[in-house]
C-alpha cells in the first residue's frame, strides 16, 4: 500500500517546484507568493505520484479531477489576492528576525519549511492513487465532503473579496453571508476537502494517512489564529 519511492518522487516533486519559486522571491524579495504556491505543490505531488507508482489504481482519475479544482481555483485566488501588494506581515517579521541575508534563510524558514508540510499532507493522495480496491460509498462521502469544502472556500473567498472592495466597509468586520456562521468559512471548507480526500485514501485501505488532514487542519487553525 506504502510505496516510499513514489512517496520520495513526490517530495522531489514539490521540493522543485518550491525552488523555482523562491528564485522568483528572491527577485522580488517578496515571499508571499509561496502561498500561491501552496495549492500546487499537492497537484505536483498527484500527479508524480501517477507517474511513479508501479500500478495506478481506479482513483486516479477521481483524486487528480479533485485535487485539481481546488488546487488551482484557490491558487488563482490567492494569486490575484496578493498580486501588487506589499510582502505580507507575517513574513516581513521573519524577515527583520533574519536578517542579514534573510533571502539565502528563506530557503529553509520558509520553502523548504512549507515543503516538507505539505509532502506529508499529501499522503492520503498516495494511498487513494496505488491502491486497487475499487471505488465505494466511502469514496462517494469523500467526494460529497470535498464538495461541501470547495463550495464553502469558494463562496467564502468570494464573499469576502467584494466585501473588501468597497470602500464603505473600511476597517468592519465581515459578518455576512457564510461568515455570519463561521468566522472563518475558507479555512473551513479547506478542512473538509481534506477531510474528503482523506476518506478516498481511508476506502483505499490507506487509514494510516490520518495524519495528513490533522497536519491540514493544525496549519489552518495556526494561521486562522493569526488572522
Amino acid at each position: 500500500m506504502f510505496d516510499l519511492s513514489s512517496f520520495l518522487t513526490g517530495f522531489a516533486a514539490i521540493l522543485a517546484l518550491l525552488f523555482a519559486t523562491w528564485s522568483v522571491s528572491v527577485v522580488r524579495r517578496n515571499v508571499t507568493i509561496v502561498d500561491s504556491v501552496w495549492p500546487l505543490l499537492f497537484l505536483a505531488a498527484a500527479i508524480a505520484y501517477v507517474a511513479s507508482v508501479p500500478k495506478a489504481g481506479p482513483r486516479v482519475a477521481l483524486i487528480l479531477v479533485m485535487v485539481s479544482i481546488w488546487a488551482l481555483r484557490l491558487s488563482a485566488y490567492l494569486a490575484w489576492r496578493n498580486w501588487g501588494e506589499p510582502e505580507d506581515r507575517r513574513y516581513q517579521k521573519i524577515r527583520r528576525r533574519n536578517e542579514p541575508h534573510f533571502a539565502l534563510k528563506s530557503l529553509y524558514l520558509v520553502f523548504a519549511l512549507q515543503g516538507v508540510l505539505a509532502w506529508i499532507v499529501s499522503l492520503p493522495l498516495l494511498a487513494a492513487i496505488a491502491s486497487s480496491r475499487s471505488i465505494g460509498l466511502l469514496d462517494y462521502c469523500g467526494i460529497l465532503l470535498w464538495a461541501v469544502g470547495l463550495a464553502f472556500e469558494s463562496i467564502g473567498d468570494w464573499q469576502l473579496a467584494r466585501f473588501k472592495s468597497l470602500p464603505a466597509n473600511g476597517a468592519e468586520v465581515m459578518d455576512r453571508g457564510l461568515w455570519r456562521y463561521t468566522r472563518h468559512p475558507n479555512y473551513f471548507g479547506d478542512c473538509c476537502v481534506w477531510w474528503g480526500l482523506y476518506l478516498s485514501a481511508l476506502a483505499a485501505g490507506g487509514w494510516w494517512t490520518f495524519v495528513g488532514p490533522l497536519l491540514a487542519v493544525a496549519r489552518v487553525r495556526s494561521r486562522a489564529a493569526r488572522a
